[in-house]
């Protein structure tokens, strides 16, 4: 649609900016590269708001339905047959226009934020470069029209994060870090181009809105009644090739058992965990699963579907315990982005498709977006305090209430949105996808419930630990407020954590594509319920935290082993360690080695030599005199001769 077709540019001006930043960031002197990166992030930001607009407002509802519009930019890319072909194009939906929303705001402010927190690093053009690089990358994945160009955009995401993870290339532990996000990701990728590759086969088609159509889920459902064979496990190949899929998104998101990358991709700059950990690369996954929302609810009653449940609601609830027992503020937000992946996973895992019956999916989509602005601010606070007492570790801290005030503010703020506690955005969201589980599976609801009120303890164990408990004695060198420039990203994060949590959300994200109208019952026991279980939580952290007392150590003593398990991540590290090590290098890749050096080297070493000394033997035949050479063919045709006559 021509109204539309400026889109292309919001995901070009960032990828210019990573061009001219990349080529002289050894000309542009700080601050130049910055204010150049940020202005372009708001552009960007502009064109975004003004494409919700446009697209939410002016083109409005056809039908009592939103269009989809998609805008082809080159027709068969790659042509594979008269059905099957990939298109380079940009699709604009509900969700797509929220996520440009999600992805140039959170990045803006880290742009914004940057300024200050970078400043005089000796990285900072190259820094504002692969800002602009993730951020391109994340804007062709979100308006990506087909699973091919995803995939791609997916990619470049993955490169991106592995640069940024590892932007302080001259630590062995960030090297460690980027390559351990890197390996992880590219092993889950493996299964999504699986996936992908037999969508095409089976499907045949790349593209979304094909893909979505009630005609296209109709005729796979035809065509696995009609071809059983075609089954492994008692499912479909195409229910295999969406939990493939997922499994993409698994790596990306960081869900169990493929999330040991996402603690120590804290390496990075504080600004990064925002950008990638916070709103951005980890909801790629919860993306994924939305953008082919109806293939997982039609094909095979769901089975996709129920997997993306209970995974879900497993990480949720793993990724909560281990942040109870994390001393590195970075780690707890990390473990903390995990777990509330797992509840958008969930949602959308409980979900229907039509009207209210299709709660969970506009829940977890709405929790994404309220997500995004509390934990970008969560991080971005934690970099304020950090650049503050130049310490990860909650034992160095303490009592910094009176010294950022400002940071202590806005801190709470998220806290509480994240808690679930009224009215900050968390709450809103999060109560709606506790409503549609409980609707869907009684034990999943309670393992978010559960989750709700493990997130406002350790989230205010947190809060109370770093502003308030201890008086630290920070000798000369006292902690101050951040600079201003990281303090407008704060307070702008800060009012989005406020007032998102009122936006009619099911009024422009839904399943179907029709909205409907969903309020809070506030007299409903789910309700009140999950408010009381959050206060429960905080009140547990005021008590334990707020002031330094024994308590903390008499309950980790009274846990035992377990408290021990949990801070050490379940050993899962280890475990994987062990898994690559001891099985697969010394069980399985030596062995290989040793038949590749010993075996196939050895055969071919010998048929070297054997030829070697086979020509070694036979070389006095090539003399270069005519006559010998007249002596062996003559001598040659008769023997033939005589072969001929004997034999006849």
């Amino acid at each position: 649609m021509d109204a539309f077709s400026y889109t292309y540019l919001i995901p070009l001006i960032p990828l210019l900016g990573f061009l001219f930043l990349g080529f002289t960031a050894k000309k542009i002197k700080e601050p130049v590269s910055g204010y150049i990166g940020t202005a372009g992030l708001l552009t960007v930001f502009g064109l975004s708001l003004y494409t919700a607009y446009k697209y939410f407002f002016e083109l409005g509802l056809t039908d009592d339905k939103y269009q989809t519009v998609k805008i082809a930019i080159k027709n068969a890319w790659l042509h594979f047959s008269d059905k099957l072909a990939i298109d380079l194009g940009i699709l604009i939906d509900p969700i797509s226009v929220m996520m440009l929303i999600v992805v140039s705001t959170v990045s803006l402010m880290v742009h914004i934020y940057s300024l200050g927190y970078m400043h005089s690093d000796t990285g900072f053009s190259r820094f504002y470069a692969y800002l602009s690089l993730f951020t391109f990358s994340m804007l062709g994945l979100v308006l990506s029209s087909n699973l091919f160009m995803i995939y791609i955009f997916w990619e470049l995401v993955g490169v991106s994060s592995f640069l940024l993870i590892g932007f302080y290339f001259e630590k062995p532990s960030a090297v460690a870090a980027s390559k351990k996000a890197f390996i992880v990701t590219r092993f889950a990728d493996m299964f999504f181009l699986i996936g992908i590759l037999m969508v095409g086969y089976f499907g045949q088609s790349f593209d979304f809105e094909t893909l979505n159509n009630p005609t296209t889920y109709e005729t796979i459902q035809n065509w696995i009644a009609n071809h059983q064979i075609f089954s492994f496990m008692g499912l479909s190949m195409f229910t295999w090739a969406l939990i493939l899929i997922y499994i993409g998104g698994m790596g990306k998101s960081a869900m169990f058992p493929l999330h040991i990358w996402l603690p120590d991709a804290m390496e990075g700059p504080t600004p990064v965990s925002a950008l990638i950990h916070a709103a951005t690369m980890v909801v790629a996954g919860v993306y994924l699963v939305a953008r082919l929302f109806p293939l997982y609810y039609h094909i095979q009653g769901g089975v996709a579907l129920q997997v993306v449940a209970v995974v879900g609601a497993f990480s949720a609830l793993f990724a909560a315990i281990i942040a109870l027992t994390q001393e590195d503020i970075k780690r707890v937000l990390a473990f903390s982005t995990m777990s509330q992946i797992g509840y958008m996973m969930l949602a959308l895992g409980v979900s229907g498709f039509e009207g209210h019956e299709g709660l969970g999916y506009m829940a977890g989509m709405f929790h994404l977006f309220t997500h995004a602005m509390f934990k970008a601010l969560l991080f971005l606070t934690a970099g304020a305090i950090i650049h503050a007492v130049h310490s990860n570790f909650m034992k160095d801290m303490g009592g910094l209430h009176k010294y950022m005030p400002v940071s202590s503010i806005v801190f709470l703020v998220a806290a509480l949105a994240i808690s679930g506690i009224p009215p900050f955005a968390g709450f809103f969201s999060k109560d709606e996808i506790l409503t549609a589980a409980f609707e869907y599976n009684k034990l999943l609801w309670f393992i978010g419930f559960l989750v709700a009120g493990m997130t406002a303890f350790y989230m205010f164990r947190l809060y109370f630990r770093i502003f308030f408990n201890k008086q630290t004695d920070y000798g000369d060198h006292k902690p101050h407020e951040a600079p201003v420039s990281m303090l407008i990203a704060l307070v702008f994060l800060a009012a989005m954590t406020v007032i998102s949590g009122f936006i009619p959300f099911s009024t422009f994200v839904s399943a179907d594509k029709i909205p409907f109208h969903s309020h809070i019952h506030w007299g409903d026991p789910l309700v009140i319920g999950s408010i009381l279980m959050a206060a429960f939580g905080i009140g547990m952290a005021y008590l334990m935290y707020f002031k330094e007392t024994a308590y903390p150590q008499k309950v980790a003593s009274a846990m035992g082993s377990g408290y021990k398990w949990a801070k050490n991540k379940f050993y899962f590290d280890e475990l994987y360690i062990f898994i690559t090590h001891k099985i697969i290098f010394d069980k399985i890749s030596k062995p290989i080695a040793w038949f590749d050096r010993r075996v196939i080297d050895g055969f071919m070493n010998l048929l070297g030599v054997t030829v070697e000394k086979t020509a070694e033997r036979i070389k006095f035949i090539q003399t270069g005199r005519m006559q010998d050479y007249a002596m062996f063919f003559v001598s040659g045709v008769i023997a033939i001769v005589m072969l001929i006559i004997f034999f006849r």
